[in-house]
């Protein structure tokens, strides 16, 4: 089982098994055993990854549901685990229930499951790495400062007026 800390310190402990998946479908209109399927041609496709990794509300539903049983035990509302996630919260957390989704499959899809997240994490990281290269460089500030100068008519070196 994985786990993963909230904004408020609380550790939470995911198991996806049939009666997590079930308390998903119904909380919150969800299968994770559709978490990746293939499209008319055989090809895997991975829309409710997707879906997850870009609606955060939902993601966290999805957790909340998946930690329930955890949740009435500590006494944490749907509110208040929604707002204790944030940040890097969310990040550890999606890391942690798509590990724990895929640990749920028999061997042969989890083979090949790993390795489409694998692919997918291995992307993420060149786009991160590209990203923070891309900010650390001087150039891309100054671009973006000329651009909002453009567009506004007002300059960022212009002192400020006395009034």
């Amino acid at each position: 089982m994985k786990s993963f800390t909230d904004n408020a310190g609380r550790v939470w402990t995911l198991a996806v098994n049939v009666a997590a998946i079930k308390r998903v479908r119904a909380l919150c209109g969800v299968d994770l055993n559709s978490i990746i399927e293939l499209d008319a041609k055989n090809q895997p496709t991975a829309k409710l990854l997707e879906r997850l990794s870009t609606d955060p509300v939902l993601l966290v539903d999805v957790l909340y549901a998946v930690c329930k049983p955890e949740c009435d035990q500590k006494n944490v509302s749907d509110g208040e685990f929604g707002t204790a996630m944030a940040g890097d919260a969310i990040d550890h957390a999606t890391a942690a229930l798509l590990d724990e989704i895929i640990d749920f499959f028999p061997e042969a899809k989890r083979m090949a499951f790993r390795k489409i997240l694998s692919a997918t994490r291995r992307f993420e990281a060149i786009a991160r790495n590209r990203m923070e290269t891309l900010l650390a460089d001087g150039k891309f500030e100054d671009s973006l400062v000329s651009e909002l100068e453009r567009l506004t008519g007002l300059s960022a070196s212009a002192p400020e007026s006395a009034e």
